[in-house]
């Protein structure tokens, strides 16, 4: 299987709509092209595109093709479920909408620690085993949005899993915040396949700044776009990239370098590195995460992490920098937690003002929303 992968999640819509005003035609013309360069793998989930997306996959591509031609993989969002007891009927929902008898993945959707429980609690593991014995699922797995921990902690107690989903991109490899390298690494000490979501990391790697542009520029070819892609899709355990492609121009080009695949070269990866570098100088705290600041904190701050969430936010101001904040805040304290006692500067080795870059934080990340 080729391994870029098709993301049903942000298809094009109508001049003038809304995510729902799904444009079908050139939805159709765009699963044409894909599979007609020998691509397969299509990823979905009920809550994409208004909850709309299952019925255009199955208007675009399940009634116009036979079962053989592609892969499908959809998830089961703990949204859709309050009880046991609403699970199956929101699967054959699934099925029904997408207009197959059977998924190739099937996986449990957005995995943290918050909703882990729930999952549980409502024996959803046991539903992903019983659907697989069926039939109904030729694979079974999980997406995941938390930290390298909880990760080990599911595939512990869960060795059915056969693939996890995974955020995974050049700019979040070395994050502290998101820790994807790392998740990555988890994932081969299980033994699991990966499925790469967020390579371009919702876009913003296709539109990097004017200097850190002109890096990738001085290779001589090849989008942005291309060079995060290729980036995901050259580590041995990933299976599938997935590109939420919008239009027919990001289909071909996608398609221009994925279809006869070859992973980055020395040459480009140290272009990658220098972004990387180029794109931490705009760093509003030039924290290096050596993690001297955590041990002796009496509130149990990971203040690195925070720090490379308030970074995020002001590199890229989109909302995973949010999603990370509450990540890495529970179970330990928050910005606002402090109580000054000032150990943490004590032991840095940048000399940062802790204590008041940690209020800065806190106005950012804890603000309260206005009434609607």
């Amino acid at each position: 299987m080729k391994k870029l992968g098709f993301g049903f999640m942000r298809l094009p819509v109508m001049p003038g709509g809304g995510e729902a005003d799904i444009d079908i035609d050139q939805t159709k013309a765009m699963v044409d092209m894909f599979l007609s360069e020998g691509f397969t793998y299509f990823d979905t989930a009920h809550g994409y595109m208004g909850e709309k997306c299952e019925v255009a996959l199955k208007t675009c591509l399940t009634e116009r093709y036979p079962r053989s031609a592609y892969v499908l993989a959809d998830k089961l969002t703990d949204d859709y479920f309050g009880r046991e007891e609403d699970i199956m009927p929101f699967f054959e929902k699934q099925l029904e909408e997408c207009g197959v008898d059977y998924f190739d993945y099937y996986l449990l959707h957005s995995i943290t620690k918050n909703n882990y429980g729930k999952f549980i609690s409502c024996r959803a593991f046991d539903f992903l085993k019983g659907i697989k014995a069926d039939g109904r699922a030729r694979h079974i797995g999980i997406s995941f949005h938390d930290k390298a921990d909880m990760l080990r902690e599911v595939l512990t107690a869960h060795p059915e899993i056969e693939v996890v989903q995974i955020q995974f991109n050049y700019a979040d490899y070395d994050s502290p915040s998101v820790e994807s390298g790392e998740v990555y690494r988890v994932c081969g000490e299980f033994g699991k396949k990966v499925l790469v979501m967020e390579p371009v990391k919702g876009g913003v790697l296709a539109d990097l700044p004017e200097k850190a542009a002109g890096v990738l520029e001085g290779l001589g070819g090849g989008s942005q776009a291309s060079y995060a892609i290729r980036f995901a899709a050259g580590f041995e355990r990933v299976m599938v990239v997935l590109s939420g492609m919008s239009n027919l121009a990001q289909m071909q080009d996608n398609l221009s370098y994925m279809k006869d695949f070859v992973p980055l070269s020395e040459e480009e990866m140290a272009a990658i590195r220098k972004v990387n570098e180029l794109l931490k100088e705009d760093d509003a705290i030039p924290c290096t995460a050596c993690r001297y600041c955590v041990k002796g904190c009496p509130e149990r701050i990971r203040i690195p992490d925070l720090f490379s969430c308030m970074n995020l936010k002001r590199r890229y101001n989109d909302w995973n920098s949010d999603f990370y904040y509450e990540v890495s805040t529970r179970g330990f304290g928050k910005a606002s937690d402090c109580i000054g006692c000032g150990r943490c500067e004590d032991t840095c080795p940048q000399h940062l003002p802790i204590r008041e870059l940690l209020g800065t934080v806190a106005e950012e990340f804890e603000k309260e929303k206005s009434p609607e």
